[in-house]
């Protein structure tokens, strides 16, 4: 069969399906499937993290290093939001309240994470030991320590991506 005939076929099933009385939807229910056992960090089979490619050593000073930079490719609410409601699902949270959560990029802009990818946002909790007020302490400080050519990049990106909870230390930042 080919690809033009499908959509016609499936339509066509939809349409006889409809007609015998069946109720027909194409949304697919979430299951959980990542694992709140890593937290404070998110599930690594969920969310690795993941880079823009637009950020590197040798772009820091016209991207990161600049004042506002990261409102440039910060994705909408509007995107961020619908994800979240979706993690929070995925992540089989019983506390449903999106606002309890930050749809966080676990490697955050400002070290060079990618905007809009799943691997890199997730539903990070206001609650619990280490929270996502924590994690944006350790950024700020590592962005100002690339920015400032104390720590390199990479070494930043690597440590964030390891244990944001620990990156301080392993990088000697106090």
């Amino acid at each position: 069969m080919s690809r033009t005939a499908r959509p016609i076929v499936t339509a066509l099933s939809t349409l006889a399906l409809a007609a015998a009385g069946l109720i027909v939807t194409t949304t697919t229910a979430h299951a959980q499937s990542c694992s709140q056992s890593y937290l404070p960090l998110p599930d690594p089979t969920c969310q690795p993290g993941a880079l823009n490619p637009d950020v590197t050593q040798s772009t820091i000073n016209s991207t990161i290093c600049v004042s506002g930079w990261t409102s440039t490719v910060r994705p909408p609410s509007s995107y961020t939001t619908a994800l979240k409601k979706k993690q929070i699902v995925e992540y089989g949270y019983t506390d449903t309240s999106t606002s309890d959560y930050e749809e966080d990029h676990f490697v955050p802009l400002e070290l060079g994470g990618a905007p809009r990818s799943e691997q890199n946002l997730w539903p990070e909790p206001h609650y619990g030991n280490k929270t996502s007020a924590d994690k944006d302490v350790v950024e700020n400080k590592l962005k100002k320590a690339v920015c400032a050519g104390t720590v390199n990049l990479t070494d930043a990106q690597d440590a964030i991506m390891t244990d944001w909870t620990t990156a301080l230390a392993k990088l000697g930042i106090s």
